[in-house]
């Protein structure tokens, strides 16, 4: 093999988002959250376009999906169609305030299961998914690294909601935070985000030219 053609694999290579370089980091699609503010302490500027991206909460409702809910609708709006899977979710989704966000109602799959992390892995690597949201009672590190693998298998991007308590295990997921409610928007700490920001954020869920209205 020339040098040059070795350069080039070598590049190749380190292009892979599932390599990681410290501070620095490969190029991978993304997809904007919504939110410009949040968009600037992602790697890449949003949501990973196909990766796992942990949620940790004090508990479910607590507004967590208002967080994804612009980002869901784009996605339900791409052509060819793919479902948006719900799976294991605590509280039934409500399709009329779905669709006044803007997510295609059409394109929902709703998975009542005990074996979340398995369903989620189907979906994930499947295909047939934009995104897949899971709402597990548990999850070992093994079956979070088999879902890591999916998402980039099915080029699917993921979201895995856990208990607070989960912020002191180890993950493979690319992104892990922690959402916090707050009056009039949340707060965010970054458990682990490859080049991305580090440490607490406060998102409005008001817009920068509106918050004087409110």
């Amino acid at each position: 093999m020339s040098s040059q053609a070795s350069d080039r694999s070598l590049l190749d290579l380190l292009q892979h988002p599932a390599i990681w370089r410290g501070r620095s980091h490969a190029a991978f699609a993304t997809l904007s959250t919504g939110y410009p503010a949040l968009d600037d302490c992602l790697p890449g500027g949003g949501w990973p376009r196909a990766g796992l991206v942990e949620i940790l909460t004090p508990r479910y409702g607590a507004g967590e999906l208002r967080l994804l809910v612009p980002a869901l609708a784009k996605l339900t709006q791409l052509a060819p169609p793919r479902w948006l899977a719900w799976i294991a979710p605590p509280f039934e989704p409500f399709a009329p305030a779905l669709a006044q966000s803007g997510i295609a109602i059409e394109r929902q799959l709703v998975v009542r299961t005990e074996t979340a992390l398995w369903a989620m892995e189907q979906a994930l690597g499947s295909g047939a998914c934009d995104a897949a949201l899971a709402w597990p009672r548990r999850a070992q590190m093994r079956s979070i690294r088999r879902l890591q693998i999916a998402t980039e298998r099915g080029h699917t991007l993921g979201f895995l909601f856990r208990e607070l308590t989960s912020a002191r295990e180890s993950s493979p997921a690319g992104l892990r935070l922690v959402f916090e409610p707050q009056p009039r928007g949340a707060r965010l700490t970054f458990l682990k985000s490859r080049g991305g920001a580090r440490g607490t954020f406060d998102l409005s869920w008001i817009p920068e030219g509106n918050r004087g209205q409110a």
